[in-house]
């Protein structure tokens, strides 16, 4: 719970009732209690209404990386094929036949 352990809950009991006394003490409890319930409410209202926004974000981002990962690959296609043309040999300069003369 909150992350306190079974000692630290214990000390923070002792102290309410020291500060408040036994009377004031269910009214406090309620009062806290209420307002742990309305924070995680508001909390939990919140985290509905930011998720949808958060997973369309998400979906975008896939896409972009999709289109991206595409992108490369043909870009990767266009380099190899220009390279392969590059490193092969051209016919008219090795004496080839050629229809200048």
């Amino acid at each position: 719970m909150f992350g306190l352990g079974a000692g630290e809950i214990l000390i923070i009991l002792v102290l309410a009732f020291l500060l408040f006394g036994p009377k004031q003490l269910p009214e406090v409890g309620r009062q806290v209690g209420k307002a742990v319930k309305g924070l995680k409410e508001t909390a939990d209202d919140l985290r509905k209404s930011v998720e949808p926004e958060v997973n369309l974000i998400q979906q975008e981002v896939k896409m972009v990386e999709q289109d991206f990962e595409a992108s490369m690959k043909e870009a990767e296609g266009e380099v190899n094929a220009i390279t392969s043309q590059a490193d092969r040999p051209d016919r008219t300069e090795q004496g080839g036949n050629s229809k200048s003369a």
